[in-house]
């Protein structure tokens, strides 16, 4: 900071103000950084419950298709299910969480969960698909917070990148800088008193 820096009072005064900018950056960052961990920890317990609900919700699910797969057998199972009706579609907007865009999914859904009549089938297979169908939405739900989860972790590490540069090497910097400019002009103010002294005392002697 201290290369080709003009001792002079113009340059300690913008020196000042680009501390003060820096210090309030450095705040805004701070608050900001915090406010993000914030959220992003009580996002994070939300993913956990809901992971956790997911997890339970197909493991019921898997185990049905296990049942219907004992019994009618896994080429059935495979036939009555090779042509699904259920269509799902899902649109993507945007929404803003303290500087991030986090993702928002919406689904459009057209159709049945079932595509197939019920006489050959197992009523395990039935259950086993519709909770599958309403398990959907939690699917989005998780994918919608966790893809949040990692942005905010981003901008969190980005931000906290910024503040230490600002902490430890910018404003240390100006600081350093000001202090030096302070000194070269107090060494100039004393030369020139000095000089003017000597002055005074050569007039008087004439």
């Amino acid at each position: 900071m201290l290369a080709n820096v003009n001792a002079t009072r113009m340059e300690l005064l913008r020196l000042k103000k680009r501390l003060n900018l820096a210090w309030r950056g450095h705040k805004l960052l701070k608050d900001k950084r915090d406010e993000l961990m914030r959220q992003l920890l009580a996002v994070i317990d939300e993913v956990k419950v809901l992971r956790l609900s997911i997890e339970k919700e197909f493991q019921s699910i898997v185990e049905r298709f296990v049942l219907a797969r004992a019994s009618i057998g896994p080429y059935q199972v495979e036939q009555e299910l090779l042509l699904p009706v259920k269509k799902i579609s899902v649109s993507i907007s945007k929404r803003n969480i303290i500087g991030v865009h986090v993702p928002v999914y919406a689904k459009e859904v057209s159709g049945d969960i079932i595509p197939y009549g019920y006489m050959n089938t197992s009523g395990e297979m039935d259950i086993a698909l519709n909770d599958f169908d309403k398990s959907i939405e939690n699917l989005l739900d998780l994918a919608e917070k966790e893809k949040a989860v990692q942005l905010m972790a981003m901008e969190i590490e980005e931000t906290r990148r910024r503040v230490n540069v600002l902490e430890y090497k910018l404003i240390p910097g100006i600081i350093e800088t000001i202090r030096f400019i302070t000194m070269k002009l107090d060494e100039i103010e004393r030369s020139n008193t000095v000089r003017l002294m000597k002055v005074r005392d050569i007039v008087r002697s004439h």
